[in-house]
């Protein structure tokens, strides 16, 4: 008995280590190529489409995270964790042998495919593995290696790019996605399906289409005097239409896609919701902080691209405190902390002018970092605690998927903010970009303000876990062979 036991404890080591690897592989990639881009620009030309290499990735990760929890859900975790870490492998390899910038953005969607698996699955598969009480533990051990690997990336690009060539930043993926797909591969065992999954495709090409839709409509805010408005209102119908037709095949379908019903727990909802403003909020500061560095300090490219660093670190630390205190506080207060910090970061980032000292920034952006920390770590196990083992894949899914639409929103938003504060036609004056940033972190500050507010609906007390009636708990001792699936 001993001797099983210590093999179903190895095995879930190994899991562990490579969904820790693939967050790695992951979290790395959406920071590295941002520093070999001017060289891929200057050997492939077609400085054009310089900013869809970014957008393609986003597109398809975003599309995609749905998809992959559900599609988990239903056909186990192994499948298709081990299926997007073979997407994201074979994108990489690709984008390494492209001779154009048009085939590179083709080959960025076959790795945002990929990437939009990598880090919900992980997360899902950790929730599996681990108990309620042990999940805070080891989801703060994920941010942290999701933090790591994003401030070593535009490190590890640069070098890559200087020493060896630009096409090594997507080939150094290949050993770390190998490690990662064997691991989990050969330790995880997926539980047999007692019954025949039914898969709703009209209700994902609907959810597809009216994201795409929406990410393109986005995307066109960022062109200025430049945007098409005519498109513009094209594609946002489009997307609305999609929606409108989404939820009517929703509610209609005999294993739907997404449960709408899960917005209305009284977990979930205040989870979902709260994502979104933190996604509009945080990937709006990534954006923009290092511009305001330039712009309002005077600072060199060095001190705009380790601007976030103070962010990261924050973030990082605070999420493996989080992870062990959270079943001791609640999510309650654990989020209004986490949001105040960040909401009040965004005002001090609204109120610095030209010639404020850089470790002032720094300092603010430690403590947003904190509140970041304390914030989705704790959603994203708010959400794993609330719901059954097998709805645990697309609950964990479309947290990321809310985060990552608020994220897209965000950066288009407070582009536009940006671009309407700033004087038609010239370029703009230092003292002219830094007030229309100040606006920009000015609506940053009144979103993660909203966010606060909306803490507030999350409920009393503890967190309990929640399994289906009659049901023991999916990972109890940490050795449970069905819940696991070790």
């Amino acid at each position: 008995m001993l001797d099983k036991l210590s093999v179903r404890i190895t095995r879930r080591m190994v899991v562990t280590c490579g969904v820790l690897g693939g967050n790695f592989l992951a979290a790395i990639e959406a920071t590295i190529i941002a520093a070999a881009m001017p060289t891929v620009v200057t050997q492939l030309g077609g400085l054009t489409q310089y900013s869809w290499v970014f957008a393609a990735y986003l597109l398809a990760a975003t599309v995609t995270v749905p998809l992959w929890g559900k599609l988990s859900d239903l056909y186990g975790r192994r499948l298709f964790y081990v299926g997007a870490v073979g997407f994201f492998l074979l994108g990489s390899v690709l984008c390494g042998l492209a001779w154009s910038m048009p085939v590179l953005v083709v080959f960025r969607l076959v790795q945002g495919i990929g990437a939009g698996g990598i880090l919900p699955l992980g997360m899902t598969i950790l929730g599996d593995l681990y108990t309620m009480r042990e999940r805070g533990r080891i989801q703060g051990l994920f941010s942290g290696v999701w933090g790591i690997a994003s401030i070593a990336g535009p490190l590890v690009g640069g070098y890559l790019t200087d020493s060896l060539s630009w096409r090594w930043v997507f080939f150094v993926n290949v050993p770390f996605a190998f490690v990662a797909a064997l691991a989990v591969g050969n330790a995880l065992v997926s539980p047999r399906q007692s019954s025949r999954p039914r898969i709703d495709y009209l209700g994902a090409a609907l959810l597809s289409g009216t994201v795409t839709l929406l990410l393109l409509a986005l995307g066109q805010t960022a062109g200025g005097q430049g945007v098409a408005w005519g498109r513009l209102a094209t594609l946002l119908g489009g997307a609305l239409t999609l929606w409108v037709a989404f939820i009517h095949v929703e509610r209609r379908a005999a294993d739907p896609l997404i449960p709408f019903e899960l917005f209305g727990d009284r977990v979930i909802g205040p989870a979902m919701l709260s994502g979104f403003l933190v996604g509009v909020a945080m990937f709006g500061a990534i954006s923009f902080v290092p511009l305001f560095v330039q712009a309002a300090l005077g600072g060199s490219a060095i001190d705009a691209g380790s601007a976030l660093t103070p962010l990261l670190l924050g973030w990082v630390l605070m999420s493996i405190v989080t992870g062990r205190v959270l079943m001791k506080v609640g999510y309650r207060r654990m989020v209004f902390a986490g949001l105040s910090c960040v909401s009040f970061g965004f005002f001090q980032l609204s109120q610095i002018d030209i010639g404020a000292s850089l470790w002032m920034i720094r300092v603010v952006l430690a403590i947003m970092g904190v509140g970041m920390g304390m914030t989705i770590l704790t959603l994203i196990l708010a959400v794993q605690n609330a719901v059954p083992h097998n709805q645990l894949g697309i609950a964990t899914s479309l947290g990321h998927f809310t985060r990552s639409v608020g994220g897209a929103i965000g950066v288009a938003t407070m582009g536009a903010i940006v671009v309407v504060s700033l004087p038609a036609g010239g370029d703009a004056s230092p003292q002219q970009l830094t007030a229309a940033l100040q606006q920009v972190f000015m609506f940053g500050a009144f979103v993660a303000g909203f966010a606060v507010i909306s803490s507030f609906w999350f409920p009393k007390g503890l967190p309990q876990e929640r399994l289906p009636a009659g049901a023991t708990s999916p990972v109890a001792s940490g050795t449970g062979e069905t819940a696991h699936g070790i």
